[in-house]
């Protein structure tokens, strides 16, 4: 499947093998990493990018497109998390959000993590509204997405295709999909790069952001 383009990937900070912890976790420090590495292929002669977000990462390409249009050919989504900054605060308590901003961070343990989320992303909701996404989102969007996803509703996905602004948004419904669909990586691989060659081609480089 080589098509010649330049490919990039990376751990945010405080995921995989990179530095810093979930307690640093924030929206606007994601969309800080992506710019390194758009920086950093910047000074390789790498201008026009494509990118390929998964879950939270989703939220995170979704976003730099938003703000960075002249930079970004098109984007590809894996089960975007585009509610991820508040989907943990909904499912407390009134108690356990008190006691989450009184201690400054919330314990998490799952069969993926055992961490500490810190309050400052909570303090970020504000700022990043999904309806100003779907408003002003204008660049090329493919979005795949799972019906037995447990982490992000598949009908949730759907109204944000039925109400983004971008004149080209297409959604991959699997029926029998989960969250992360690894069983599809293959084709997921195949048809991120097929929708891409639509809109920078072989003459052009790619740029890759999964978590």
């Amino acid at each position: 499947m080589g098509r010649g383009w330049t490919f990039a990937a990376f751990d945010f900070r405080g995921h995989g093998e990179s530095s810093g912890t979930m307690r640093e976790l924030r929206g606007s420090r994601l969309l800080q990493d992506l710019e390194l590495v758009r920086d950093f292929l910047c000074s390789k002669d790498v201008r026009r990018l494509a990118l390929v977000g998964s879950s939270m990462g989703g939220w995170a390409a979704a976003w730099f497109a938003l703000d960075h249009p002249e930079s970004i050919a098109a984007i590809a989504l894996i089960a975007p998390g585009f509610h991820f900054l508040r989907a943990r605060w909904d499912r407390l308590t009134p108690q356990e959000r008190q006691r989450w901003q009184q201690q400054g961070y919330l314990h998490i343990r799952n069969e993926w993590v055992d961490t500490e989320l810190g309050y400052g992303i909570v303090e970020e909701i504000p700022k990043y509204p999904p309806e100003r996404l779907t408003r002003g989102l204008r660049t090329p969007t493919l979005i795949f997405q799972g019906m037995k996803d447990e982490l992000v509703p598949y009908q949730r996905t759907i109204a944000f295709v039925e109400q983004v602004q971008a004149p080209i948004a297409e959604l991959r419904l699997y029926k029998d999909g989960d969250h992360r669909l690894t069983d599809r990586k293959e084709e997921l691989a195949r048809s991120a790069c097929d929708f891409f060659d639509r809109w920078f081609g072989a003459r052009s480089s790619g740029e890759t952001a999964e978590t």
